[in-house]
């Protein structure tokens, strides 16, 4: 098998050859078919997160080793199963989830592995998607994909998942009746925008720089892109929606974590999932005075990546561009992502020798 590894921060991927991993135990071999790229992964690639202030944090800190294969959303085919491996056919098409805790501590005995302190994501602490094979340690985390295409898929592993996780956070009462805004309108957002509108939210509002982005947000089911550099971007925001109860953030920037704070309703609720980074002076009193909330939500748990599927499989979220690569172009799609020139999401497709449009 090939892969596509970090062997340095900020250098070049490596291609590197090593022999298929043979399953053990409840482990599952696949054929890749499809693997996003993410900001995460270009996270992951520099070796750190920008905290503000100069300050960073160094990706190993978190417990990130070298080398490693990127790569969170993954769809892919199974080739070989270990002998305890539970509920997969060999030559099926899955989904899988990434992130994956210790299994043993409280956290993931809730069925939060998400948030286990001692994590095992695939693609960040484990090998991942940037290969023409991933070793899943148990088949519960494999999700039939039916006849969706693996290229649309695989970003629900993380896009499609952190997005409707945030969503969820969202008081119904709220989601169904009033206009929710999205700040920034990348993979993630646009991801957002289609999952809010599936799930019944009457009116998305997005927030974006970009004209060529402001115009997939209309096309994924957004009543108004607003140019978020514009003068007059909050008061069009505001006349359009009216009171502002709900904003997430697909960005985190500081400029962004204002813009959305300055939004809210009293009573409102900002709930930040873009990891672009930065640090923001908070006058404190005006959050209880304002009865604003403002919550970290990240990524998702297994049991919502299966209700999350299911919503795909029933309703049909509108699709969001997806532009195909060579796994040779791991690194080339990497740079791209880095420097905003992408609109929707990128997937490599080992089994593609030819980029396309999905």
């Amino acid at each position: 098998m090939i892969s596509y590894d970090v062997t340095a921060f900020g250098q070049p991927l490596v291609p590197i050859e090593r022999p298929a991993p043979e399953p053990r135990g409840a482990q599952v071999l696949l054929r890749v078919l499809a693997a996003g790229v993410c900001h995460t992964d270009v996270h992951t690639w520099e070796g750190y997160y920008d905290l503000g202030g100069d300050k960073r944090l160094r990706v190993e800190q978190r417990g990130v080793t070298l080398p490693l294969t990127l790569g969170h959303e993954t769809a892919g085919v199974v080739v070989a199963a270990g002998p305890d491996a539970n509920g997969v056919t060999t030559g099926q098409r899955y989904l899988v989830y990434p992130w994956i805790g210790c299994g043993d501590c409280k956290v993931c005995r809730r069925g939060r592995e998400n948030l286990c302190a001692a994590p095992r994501f695939l693609g960040i602490f484990r090998p991942g998607g940037y290969s023409d094979h991933i070793l899943v340690p148990d088949a519960r985390y494999l999700i039939e994909i039916g006849d969706l295409r693996p290229e649309q898929a695989a970003p629900y592993a993380c896009s499609g998942l952190t997005s409707y996780s945030a969503i969820r956070k969202i008081a119904p009462e709220v989601l169904q009746a009033e206009a929710v805004v999205v700040v920034g309108a990348g993979g993630l957002g646009l991801m957002c925008v289609s999952l809010l509108r599936a799930l019944g939210c009457p009116r998305v509002i997005v927030l974006e720089p970009d004209g060529a982005r402001r115009g997939a947000a209309l096309a994924a089911g957004a009543s108004l892109a607003v140019d978020a550099h514009a003068a007059s971007a909050l008061d069009e925001v505001r006349r359009a929606a009216g009171e502002v109860w709900a904003v997430i953030d697909c960005v985190g920037a500081a400029s962004t974590v204002k813009q959305g704070m300055d939004l809210l309703a009293k009573g409102g609720q900002l709930i930040l999932i873009g990891l672009f980074g930065g640090e923001l002076p908070l006058s404190t009193a005006l959050v209880p005075m304002r009865a604003i909330s403002i919550e970290g939500s990240y990524i998702g748990t297994l049991a919502e990546l299966q209700q999350l599927m299911a919503l795909v499989r029933e309703r049909g979220p509108r699709a969001i561009p997806i532009s195909c690569r060579c796994l040779q172009e791991a690194q080339a799609a990497l740079l791209d992502l880095a420097a905003g020139r992408v609109v929707g999401r990128q997937v490599l497709c080992p089994d593609q020798p030819n980029a396309k449009q999905a």
